[in-house]
């Protein structure tokens, strides 16, 4: 990421900390993601209680992070493609603290639905075909955080529209389940919540693979198309 050497050898020292920092959070996200969806599928509750515990160490994570780069701003006045890198990280790592609070969202549903024995609805299986598709987005969105890949942002970007539709397509399906079978409403919403948990997860993969287009290109790609990012990176 640091892509030139600063007078100060201590300057690239920070950056480069950041930089290391930032992957170790995404990992550790990532396992969070992980554990969550073994959990949703497997019903293990020693597994689902980790998950939760766990989640006080992203946000610890975040806050250690957030600090170096506020240091890094006041010592260093860093400007340009540095003061760039640097919003990146303070935006990724909020985005990556929230995937992980999705995360335990996850867990805990899990864990209301199991705890009760209500896990027999045919229909639950349709959930399994949001995670394929977010654990595309998640390794593609540290590749390119990690390898300034524009071409991996983009992927995520599209990858995330297909996150969206298969939401739409499992809420439909719950809908009429539920109206087929008032009893099983209860647990049809938690798993709704479960399923917009990872719809979320993916919206953040995709504001983070933005991040990445900032970075390299210096224009904010926020709100705009996937056409329109293809043809920003092209350019």
């Amino acid at each position: 990421m640091v892509t030139k050497e600063h007078i100060s050898k201590q300057f690239d020292a920070d950056l480069e900390e950041v930089r290391t920092r930032v992957l170790q959070m995404g990992g550790f996200v990532e396992e969070q993601i992980e554990y969550a969806i073994e959990a949703l599928t497997s019903g293990n509750e020693e597994l689902i209680d980790q998950i939760i515990a766990r989640d006080h160490r992203v946000n610890s994570m975040e806050v250690s992070i957030d600090e170096i780069c506020n240091q890094i701003i006041a010592r260093r006045q860093p400007a340009a493609g540095d003061l760039r890198m640097i919003m990146m990280v303070i935006k990724t790592i909020t985005d990556l603290e929230r995937i992980g609070d999705e995360a335990a969202k996850i867990a805990r549903m899990a864990k209301s639905i199991y705890s009760t024995d209500r896990m027999h609805i045919p229909r639950f299986i349709e959930i399994s075909m949001l995670p394929a598709s977010l654990w595309i987005c998640c390794i593609k969105r540290l590749d390119s955080f990690a390898r300034l890949d524009l071409n991996a942002a983009a992927q995520i970007v599209r990858q995330d529209e297909f996150v969206d539709e298969e939401f739409r397509s499992i809420l439909r399906q719950l809908i009429t389940f539920m109206m087929e079978d008032p009893r099983k409403i209860s647990t049809c919403l938690e798993i709704v919540f479960i399923a917009k948990a990872i719809e979320r997860i993916g919206d953040h993969a995709k504001n983070m693979s933005e991040y990445v287009v900032y970075m390299v290109k210096g224009k904010d790609v926020r709100h705009v198309t996937a056409d329109q990012i293809e043809q920003e990176i092209r350019e």
